[in-house]
């Protein structure tokens, strides 16, 4: 279509999670508790590594920059879902929207490559155990994160353009509670095979390759423990692991759900619950997954806290 005939969106009209009035408060209520209790958990899970010592490992350091990596990403989303739940219509102008999608982007993609980069850790650790100091290194972490942030910016770059070039001819009513690509998509006017092409991209970025990383690493991982003869060694392989597990299946279980299934099969409506997931409540869920099954951390707590007795 010749991009002339296309009037320009400057505002776009969030639906939200319900249209139901009588359910606002009670939401708003509730996520700005999960908003709280994540941003003191992400918060309490970067001091403590701070202040810890002993935890000053590239297990901790993956750890901390995933806490930090939560937190900005569901302050992206969170604070602008909570205030379009007491306002009567959800105005969202079209650079704020962009940007929006620009900054979650970003968070969502590091999330993954910190996902991945946490299970070489677990790899090495495993598999590597006598060459471990060697290989994790903390200049070799601080690469591994440079390169998640750097290899971001570079995907970003190339998919804001794509995004930018999208022309909206349809209605601006965004049936999400954020500006995410698929709710976008449904309204732009574009050739179906440059939407089809903005799709792979993102997904393939956002679940797929970081998910085979992972898939393969655990591949490995799991040869290597079930060759350990003795049950407590395999025990203690396993806890080293146990919590990675956990968070990659919420997360990549949720993404996969809203991103990799056709608008046919997957409604919107059930993409806005799975969203919910891994932009509120695993953020909140990540930090107390690890303070609840890592004894280091449980120890690095207690410590702390009997030093706050002490003075």
């Amino acid at each position: 279509m010749d991009p002339r005939n296309h009037s320009l969106l400057t505002e776009f009209i969030l639906t939200g999670l319900t249209e139901q009035p009588q359910l606002q408060l009670r939401l708003f209520l509730l996520f700005l508790g999960i908003y709280v209790v994540m941003v003191m958990g992400n918060l309490g899970m970067i001091t403590l590594i701070g202040l810890s010592s002993h935890l000053h490992t590239p297990m901790y350091y993956f750890l901390s920059d995933l806490s930090f990596i939560d937190l900005c990403q569901s302050t992206v989303i969170t604070p602008k879902m909570l205030v379009n739940f007491v306002t009567e219509k959800n105005i969202f102008f079209y650079p704020e929207c962009m940007t929006q999608l620009y900054f979650f982007l970003l968070f969502t993609i590091a999330e993954s490559c910190m996902l991945a980069e946490m299970v070489y850790d677990c790899y090495a650790a495993i598999c590597k155990c006598l060459l471990y100091n060697a290989i994790m290194s903390y200049y070799r972490c601080f690469q591994l994160t440079a390169a998640v942030y750097i290899l971001c910016i570079i995907h970003l770059t190339f998919h804001t353009c794509l995004m930018l070039r999208l022309y909206f001819c349809k209605a601006n009513v965004i049936n999400h509670y954020f500006c995410d690509v698929f709710p976008l998509l449904e309204l732009s006017c574009s050739s179906i095979y440059f939407k089809e092409s903005l799709a792979l991209v993102c997904s393939s970025f956002k679940v797929l390759i970081p998910a085979l990383t992972i898939l393969i690493s655990y591949i490995f991982i799991l040869y290597k423990i079930f060759h350990i003869h003795s049950i407590e060694g395999r025990s203690k392989a396993f806890s080293t692991c146990s919590s990675h597990i956990f968070a990659v299946a919420v997360i990549y279980g949720s993404a996969a759900f809203m991103y990799l299934q056709p608008s046919s099969v997957s409604p919107m409506n059930q993409g806005k619950l799975s969203s919910v997931f891994y932009t509120c409540i695993v953020p909140m869920l990540n930090p107390l997954t690890y303070t609840l099954q890592d004894r280091d951390v449980k120890l690095a707590q207690k410590k702390i806290l009997e030093s706050g007795k002490c003075r």
